[in-house]
């Protein structure tokens, strides 16, 4: 409890006693624009009745399942630019090219490939997850200090056991850093690929509230959703710090 932010916590809860009041009080006029009491009734009913449930699970199931997809492609690809110049110096250019690149312009590649489906969030997920991890496994390896290279020799270890002994840890705290920006991003483009491209998960569910004019429920699924980002990073935060007891953490 000593870390939590109290008054980033308070700051928060006056925010919506603001909201409530002006709501109640008819300062705010929009139509659309539910109390936060209404919002929160609306997220218990969606929780009673299983729909947050069912919404959540189907996301958390792409989230993780594309997010460790990136990562081993991230770290793998990361550790081969990261180590090999030959590597860096000819395929970086073409990383270079297609880094830049929004995820979102693939959809409807994507969508002529494999139709609305799983597979289409999935394959938007993991191009836009994948980068932040290559791009700081790569940086986290090449950034590893000279003399352990040289620990590596006076020691006498092959390359693949100074790999896991020496450069993994050292680059792991860059690793990691990679990774919770991947699954940030990860979530991001989850629930627009649910939004665009797949009927299911957290963002069709806002997109069918809306279209039924259910303003509270969608505010009760955006707000869930921005709990369950906080929640996953606090997560990986807390495994951040178990991998790297003793260590600079990312």
């Amino acid at each position: 409890m000593r870390n939590v932010n109290w008054a980033g916590a308070l700051t928060l809860l006056a925010v919506a006693g603001i909201w409530e009041l002006a709501a109640r009080s008819g300062a705010i006029t929009f139509e659309f624009l539910p109390a936060p009491s209404g919002i929160f009734a609306a997220g218990l009913t969606l929780l009673v009745s299983g729909e947050l449930l069912v919404a959540t699970a189907h996301t958390l199931w792409a989230v993780v399942i594309g997010w460790l997809i990136a990562c081993a492609i991230g770290i793998s690809l990361g550790l081969l630019l990261g180590l090999s110049p030959f590597a860096r110096r000819y395929f970086q250019t073409s990383l270079e090219v297609l880094r830049p690149l929004p995820a979102i312009a693939f959809l409807p590649v994507a969508l002529l490939l494999f139709n609305f489906s799983l597979t289409t969030e999935l394959a938007l997920i993991i191009y836009a997850s994948l980068w932040p991890v290559l791009i700081n496994t790569m940086g986290g390896v090449m950034n590893v200090a000279p003399r352990l290279y040289d620990v590596g020799s006076t020691l006498r270890l092959s390359r693949a056991r100074a790999m896991a002994k020496i450069f993994i840890p050292a680059a792991a705290p860059a690793v990691l850093v990679g990774c919770r920006l991947g699954m940030a991003t990860t979530l991001v483009m989850a629930i627009i690929a649910e939004m665009l491209a797949n009927p299911r998960g957290l963002g069709y569910a806002i997109v069918s509230e809306l279209q039924a004019m259910q303003p509270q429920r969608m505010f009760a699924y955006v707000i869930f959703i921005g709990l369950l980002a906080i929640s996953m990073n606090a997560a990986l935060l807390w495994a951040s710090r178990l991998i790297l007891r003793g260590q600079q953490h990312a």
